[in-house]
């Protein structure tokens, strides 16, 4: 019966650039990309997520796809509000009599100005949230991975996105260093598309960079269980005729090298601006890798052999900021670091 009488639908959005992903009750219910079809004709949405991917380049002058995210920050308000809304939609209904009013908890970048959190929260509001609360993304991949942030021991979190780097250090419930660079997963897949067209004259879009990257992506030239050649398929950009080239990790790793170089000096300006009670702590406990990123082949190991603190990539870094907005919307009341 109690389902019939529920006041308050709580729902934890992680609101990224590449993917977004929302928990209800503990669960990952909706795992989608950040994307969303309009119609031309009359501005009204088509499709979300999925189904909007993979109409990318393929609508003509009839719809038009939109990532309402980048760098971590919304881009395009109406697209963005549309988006959360279609993705609200999809979260498997309870049978209910009247719609009951939504509370959320949606994760923000370590960086954001005044008038990004504004963005963020209109976007919530307009979408049908009623109570909104947001939380920092290497805060919320702190939780999410299972570490104490309020414990006064220091830990460090790294969380690579589609859109922004987030690098903090974190103790007593508050990031007491941080640092946010706009260099992540789009930028990998923009390196691999220039590579593509300059070394081997074929023309690629960003769902096939996507594929190379997760396939054969490496921060290392040499590893030790080293990915099978991918081979991709395209039109030559002079002649337009089809091609097929393999590619192997060590050519990514060449092609990644100049983007992972600027987030490991990230990673060192955040330790260089860390007090030196919690670099120690640091030291003994290692720094945690999140997000997709963290799954590029050799970024962990090297990244413990350039700044000699060891790497962990946290058990599942796709979700761990979600898995962490989900506990802090349990929390809402002990958590004095969520933004109201």
């Amino acid at each position: 019966m109690m389902g019939l009488f529920s006041f308050t639908q709580e729902i934890a959005i992680d609101l990224g650039t590449a993917n977004t992903i929302i928990m209800c009750d503990d669960k990952v219910v909706v795992d989608e990309p950040s994307v969303v079809a309009i119609s031309m004709a009359d501005n009204k949405m088509v499709a979300v997520g999925r189904k909007a991917q993979q109409m990318i380049g393929k609508g003509g002058n009839m719809i038009r796809t939109v990532r309402p995210l980048r760098d971590g920050v919304i881009a395009d308000f109406y697209a963005c509000e549309m988006m959360i809304r279609g993705m609200i939609k999809m979260i498997p209904k309870q049978t209910q009599l009247f719609t009951p009013s939504i509370r959320m908890v949606v994760c923000i970048p370590s960086g954001s100005t005044e008038v990004e959190i504004r963005a963020v929260r209109d976007s919530s509001e307009h979408a049908g949230g009623r109570d909104i609360y947001m939380i920092y993304e290497p805060m919320a991949a702190a939780i999410g991975i299972g570490l104490d942030v309020e414990s006064p021991e220091g830990c460090m979190i790294v969380d690579i996105g589609g859109g922004t780097t987030e690098i903090a250090v974190i103790s007593l419930g508050g990031i007491v260093s941080n640092k946010s660079i706009k260099i992540a997963g789009d930028d990998f897949n923009q390196d691999i598309i220039e590579y593509m067209g300059r070394m081997h004259n074929l023309r690629i879009d960003e769902p096939t960079a996507e594929r190379i990257k997760i396939q054969v992506g490496s921060a290392l030239p040499e590893l030790e269980d080293a990915p099978e050649d991918f081979i991709v398929v395209g039109p030559n950009k002079v002649t337009a005729l089809p091609m097929s080239v393999p590619v192997s990790y060590q050519e990514i790793s060449h092609c990644l090298e100049k983007s992972v170089s600027k987030i490991e000096g990230a990673i060192l300006q955040a330790l260089e601006a860390t007090p030196p009670e919690l670099y120690s702590d640091i030291v003994k406990r290692g720094i945690y890798l999140a997000g997709g990123g963290a799954l590029l082949h050799g970024l962990a190991k090297r990244l413990t052999d350039k700044i000699t603190i060891p790497f962990h990539v946290a058990d599942d870094p796709l979700h761990s900021v979600a898995r962490g907005t989900g506990i802090a919307l349990k929390n809402v009341n002990n958590f004095g670091f969520l933004i109201r």
